[in-house]
């Protein structure tokens, strides 16, 4: 069957275009997809191009509906709602790796559960215990999810830090104790008093070098970074004497790091509420619309912009 996908262009940019989907073969089921989230490394690709050697494929972030069951596959219903997909209609894919969602009043764009399991393994890297104090650099989708879901472990303080202040009013509805605009004139008397607060764990999820090294300041000596966020591109800087100085522990939260499969609970997560997208999920697209929306995205012509999910 032939359905609409997204391609990206060498160079940046993005077509629709038509491809040819099987019936899914032995082992598979076909997923029609009824939304795809779309991910900063979405947005990296649409800028750089197909041909950037750290290309995305076209939406990883997919929730639908089981439409066909190849040869052999068992267990799964016609019709269940999975965590699975990309921007196409229709996907084949491994039975073992699609997750069924329960019954839930919550609409498709809603449960895109992917990104949740990415913010499940990077709670799991904080190892905050309670009392503890933590920073969030960067309150975008990410960051806001994660501040969701941390608020409720008993930090002591749940310090939110960002460039926009809609999202780090975001920050504090969601649990953040405490937020700053780090671009804000009064900020390097703040980051001052930040550096003296004995931070335990600093979430860096900006992505960018500013923000590792806001992090690497504020962080207390023998405390934690967790690099969440990816600095796309081949290099990076730190003061290594820094590092070593402070003894700090650096992990790396990326989904290769997961330290359980995540999408059970980051599935749990959705359903009871812990971490909602409803107000993070900030535009939602048709595929035809993919290619101008995204212009206007990676242009600054989107206001607002937390999170876009593409849907069919």
């Amino acid at each position: 069957m032939r359905v609409k996908n997204v391609r990206y262009t060498p160079g940046g940019g993005a077509e629709i275009i038509d491809v040819d989907v099987p019936d899914p073969g032995p082992g598979q089921v076909q997923i029609e997809v009824a939304a795809c989230g779309i991910c900063s490394w979405d947005i990296q690709t649409f800028k750089s191009g197909s041909d950037s050697p750290y290309a995305a494929p076209p939406g990883h972030e997919g929730v639908g509906y089981i439409a066909k069951l190849g040869p052999g596959v068992t267990g799964i219903e016609i019709g269940q709602r999975v965590a699975g997909g990309g921007f196409g209609r229709l996907r084949n894919a491994p039975a073992r790796s699609v997750y069924p969602i329960p019954d839930s009043e919550l609409d498709d764009p809603h449960w895109i559960v992917e990104p949740v399991s990415c913010v499940v393994t990077g709670m799991d890297h904080c190892q905050l215990r309670a009392g503890e104090r933590l920073a969030m650099v960067g309150c975008g989708f990410m960051g806001l999810m994660m501040i969701q879901g941390l608020a409720g472990v008993g930090a002591d303080q749940l310090i939110a830090l960002d460039i926009d202040d809609g999202r780090l009013e975001l920050a504090r509805e969601m649990g953040a104790t405490e937020a700053h605009n780090v671009t804000s004139p009064g900020f390097a008397k703040t980051r001052a008093e930040l550096r003296g607060r004995g931070i335990d764990t600093v979430v860096d999820t900006s992505g960018s070098q500013d923000g590792l090294d806001l992090a690497t300041d504020i962080v207390r000596r023998a405390g934690r970074i967790n690099l969440f966020g990816w600095i796309k591109g081949d290099q990076a800087s730190f003061n290594p004497s820094t590092w070593h100085g402070k003894a700090i522990t650096i992990v790396n939260s990326s989904p290769a790091a997961q330290m359980r499969d995540p999408f059970p609970p980051a599935i749990r997560l959705i359903e009871k509420g812990v971490i909602d997208l409803k107000p993070l999920v900030t535009h939602v697209v048709p595929i035809d619309d993919y290619p101008s929306f995204m212009t206007g995205v990676t242009t600054g012509q989107v206001d607002g912009y937390i999170k876009g999910v593409v849907r069919h």
